[in-house]
């Protein structure tokens, strides 16, 4: 069962987020994410002007008179939400922490796909496969999305909710894939707590078969997914959305801290107070955060940063934006 806390929360994130989608984010979204192709519409008497290219033979033939086929662009998508809920993501300097961050921001991803009549789904990760909720439309669906993201950001146990059509999903896709997703599951228990990025997309791999629109959400503080991230990339049109916090860019005096690593549990003695110490910090997430940025870079992907301490929605505009001017 869900807590009363987390249901007022997802109240909160539904009026605040469907806000900012009907004002501003829908058409940003809608203007950037076209449909995958054409399909076939009706056909129409030719009338002087039309594409010749269009003319419909056969009916042209059985009748004597000219006909062209209409075609239409075929809107629908399959939005996929990958979201990191490893536990570095628990960090946060102000208000938020990067969690809170990444949960609204799926919040208006969700909702902005729904608002367009797309198809939405969420997988939730970290040092494996956690959760899969496979493509669906509708307001309950999108909010069901928060509150998976929102129950497992609070630790909370899985909402067990099967929606409708969900077993009919599996059943297309095989029984022998969704025996492998229990089997990446199995496997994430095994493992330590330390983020599995590339097992994420592996799995994402598997069950979408159509191109899909795929957010990845994360710290990324892990290695080894860059193979992966091409791959899936080939085949999709993936966009990595790197969530920070403004005070890992700028450590302050604290003194002598013990720290504990969220990703591997290692925990160690800091001296805040060594101005030294605070620029190599500095500069070692500024390092990471460029090498980043090239690297998706030269994978072709997009790269969308957040920062915990400010709007979310303010860099998702500006991307949709700069993406729409791309593809003019």
């Amino acid at each position: 069962m869900l807590s009363p806390e987390i249901i007022k929360q997802v109240k909160q994130i539904q009026i605040r987020t469907g806000r900012q989608v009907s004002d501003v984010l829908a058409g940003a979204y809608l203007s950037v994410f076209k449909g995958v192709g054409m399909e076939f519409d009706e056909v129409r008497p030719y009338v002087p002007g039309d594409d010749i290219r269009t003319i419909d033979w056969n009916v042209t033939a059985r009748t004597g008179t000219p006909y062209i086929k209409r075609f239409v662009e075929e809107r629908e998508l399959t939005v996929l939400l990958i979201v990191d809920i490893s536990p570095s993501l628990d960090f946060g300097s102000l208000e938020r922490s990067k969690r809170e961050a990444a949960t609204e921001l799926s919040a208006l991803l969700a909702f902005s796909a729904i608002e367009n009549d797309d198809n939405i789904g969420l997988l939730l990760f970290q040092n494996g496969v956690d959760e899969f909720i496979p493509p669906r439309k509708g307001q309950k669906h999108a909010l069901r999305i928060v509150r998976e993201v929102l129950a497992r950001a609070e630790g909370a146990d899985k909402p067990h909710e099967e929606a409708a059509g969900e077993t009919s999903f599996w059943r297309k896709l095989g029984c022998h894939l969704r025996e492998k997703f229990e089997r990446f599951k199995m496997r994430s228990r095994h493992q330590t707590r330390q983020t599995n990025i590339a097992q994420a997309l592996e799995f994402c791999h598997q069950v979408l078969h159509r191109r899909a629109v795929i957010f990845l959400i994360s710290d990324f503080l892990d290695e080894g997914y860059l193979n992966v991230a091409r791959s899936v990339h080939r085949k999709h049109d993936l966009i990595s959305v790197l969530v920070n916090d403004a005070r890992e860019f700028e450590l302050v005096d604290e003194g002598l801290l013990t720290l504990e690593d969220a990703e591997t549990g290692e925990i160690c003695e800091v001296d805040t107070s060594s101005m030294e110490f605070r620029e190599r910090a500095s500069r070692m997430a500024r390092q990471r955060t460029e090498r980043l940025r090239n690297e998706f870079q030269a994978s072709g992907c997009d790269l969308i940063e957040i920062d915990a301490t400010q709007s979310v929605i303010d860099p998702l505009l500006a991307f949709f934006k700069q993406r729409q001017k791309r593809y003019r």
